[in-house]
């Protein structure tokens, strides 16, 4: 089958945010997406972005309302644009007693309380997956960077996933599921990665065996449209873009805006070096797969492989090294400051580590969903020793 790529102008960017709505009594998670929407037509209708797609939408459960930038050329002008769009969604939730937050997990809320959005999509997914869509009550960071040829998006794809590590552990925010630690840095990781379809890309030669892929699990029944691969890195031909799903639920929106810095400016340099005559590096499956992993238990403090041979190095080094490597191509699509963010959070704590800390400290997952508002409401990090934190 041929697919259409829908070749972008440049390194467009396009970021899809999952925020939480918290009752701002209990902390729980608040089943009530359709209500809040129902307050926002002009928002949630199709159509309302330049993409072609409402700016705050439906999410798998009820719990969930994703908030969507239009198509951006800078980190700058994306974080305006959720940041426009998340005061709406706030000042739709306070008269309702809901609060926003965002994290991979909740901390507390059980999963067999979600209630799934009545979108027929959404009922089929369950139908087809049972427990493991009732089970999604997760919350991710998607971005989205325009590349300007069909055949740079599966080179680019597979260069990408040696940094599932990287983009897991700066943002890895969900070490708690229902009530317990789970020695994780992200659950969200395993839960979501659980489907049949998710997981890290398959590394694939070109365009035309992506095409031949897809049209393989067609004819197989695996999938019915090819928006149900959810890999972690995936190329979308309506939008041409690279999409780069492995975020965690990120609390900030300077953590969002680093994230955003990092693939804008990784998917430039790739592209840059293709335009070169350059090959592109194309790991082996089972170093991205094992990679991936470590990232997922360990966070910031895995140890990582480094080359089909088997040698590793901590991660944290790595991430050091990737933000000065970047530094240059960031400094050119004016996005330094936001890649700056990453070594910010090497210094103080990725979010579930933040999160960590104020249990060590002897707070309780309500402390904990109350940290996780402030760092929305206030756009900073939540430091330990602050006591407990308002959820308005």
């Amino acid at each position: 089958m041929a697919i259409d790529f829908n070749p972008s102008r440049g390194a467009t960017l396009g970021i899809e945010w999952e925020i939480q709505l918290i009752d701002a009594d209990t902390r729980h998670l608040r089943q009530d997406a359709g209500e809040v929407l129902a307050d926002l037509p002009s928002l949630s209708e199709s159509g309302v972005g330049s993409a072609g797609l409402a700016k705050v939408r439906h999410e798998l459960m009820e719990s969930t309302v994703e908030i969507v930038t239009d198509v951006c050329h800078t980190v700058a002008e994306a974080k305006r644009d959720l940041a426009g769009t998340l005061a709406a969604l706030r000042a739709a939730g306070e008269p309702r007693g809901i609060a926003l937050a965002c994290t991979g997990t909740h901390p507390f809320s059980d999963w067999r309380d979600a209630v799934t959005a009545p979108i027929q999509r959404y009922a089929d997914l369950i139908e087809q997956m049972q427990w493991l869509a009732r089970r999604i009550q997760t919350f991710g960071v998607h971005v989205h960077v325009g590349v300007t040829d069909a055949a740079k998006a599966i080179p680019i794809v597979n260069a990408l996933s040696a940094y599932l590590p990287h983009f897991l552990a700066l943002t890895a925010s969900s070490p708690f599921w229902s009530g317990a630690d789970t020695g994780l840095a992200s659950s969200r990781a395993v839960v979501f990665g659980q489907l049949p379809t998710a997981g890290p890309p398959h590394l694939l030669d070109d365009w035309p065996a992506f095409e031949e892929y897809m049209d393989t699990l067609l004819r197989a029944g695996t999938i019915r449209s090819i928006k149900e691969v959810w890999w972690d890195i995936r190329p979308h031909p309506d939008f041409g873009t690279i999409e780069i799903r492995m975020f965690d639920g990120i609390p900030t929106m300077r953590e969002v805006g680093m994230a955003a810095a990092l693939c804008q400016s990784l998917v430039t340099l790739f592209e840059q070096q293709i335009d070169r005559g350059y090959t592109l590096p194309r790991p082996a499956a089972w170093v991205v797969r094992d990679n991936k992993w470590r990232a997922t238990r360990y966070g910031l403090d895995a140890v990582v492989i480094t080359d089909d041979t088997g040698n590793t190095a901590p991660l944290r080094d790595g991430l050091y090294e990737l933000v000065r490597e970047l530094e240059p191509v960031a400094d050119r699509l004016g996005c330094s400051e936001e890649l700056k963010v990453a070594g910010e959070v090497l210094d103080r704590g990725a979010p579930y580590e933040r999160q960590r800390a104020i249990r060590a400290e002897g707070g309780t997952l309500e402390d904990v969903v109350d940290a996780a508002v402030t760092e929305l409401a206030e756009d900073r990090f939540v430091d330990v020793g602050e006591g407990a934190h308002g959820g308005g």
